[in-house]
């Protein structure tokens, strides 16, 4: 749930701690992970570089998108593997070549639409999961007044 700052673009007076099931659900609902904002696409597949109201740099190091990537043909191989255990089922106990080729192209159109639903969704999850492994830093470029209060400072 978020408070009426989120929505009408304001920074809150104090952020919300960036726990990993927040970070987590704003991931899968293709929000920005810092402050929950939405617009990070342009359109279905081209991503914006910094969130429009925090500045949050989504593509944090070189290469960050590798592990977009990985995240998508993971989710698409199990989808197909799914698909192809009930194209086996159904299609067990019968002789019909019809019915092997619906289950043939059923799997075909999963394999190919997978990937481009869960394109977006793989991004700003990874995203999120990237920020959960490498919390904020105050030199990241994201707006102060979006950092939340740290939960671990090393001791002096």
């Amino acid at each position: 749930m978020q408070d009426s700052s989120v929505s009408s673009g304001q920074a809150p007076a104090a952020p919300e701690p960036l726990t990993v099931g927040r970070l987590l659900l704003r991931g899968i609902t293709m929000r920005c992970p810092v402050c929950g904002g939405r617009g990070l696409f342009r359109r279905w597949v081209h991503m914006v570089r910094h969130c429009p109201r925090c500045g949050f740099d989504l593509e944090r190091i070189e290469g960050h998108w590798i592990g977009a990537l990985g995240m998508n043909t993971i989710v698409t191989f199990g989808a197909v593997l799914v698909a192809v255990v009930i194209g086996f089922t159904v299609t067990y106990s019968s002789d019909s070549t019809a019915t092997l080729g619906w289950a043939v192209g059923a799997v075909v159109a999963v394999a190919v639409v997978v990937p481009l639903l869960f394109y977006p969704v793989s991004k700003t999850l990874w995203s999120a999961i990237d920020l959960a492994m490498r919390p904020l830093e105050p030199d990241d470029g994201v707006d102060p007044r979006w950092l939340p209060p740290a939960s671990r400072h090393e001791q002096p």
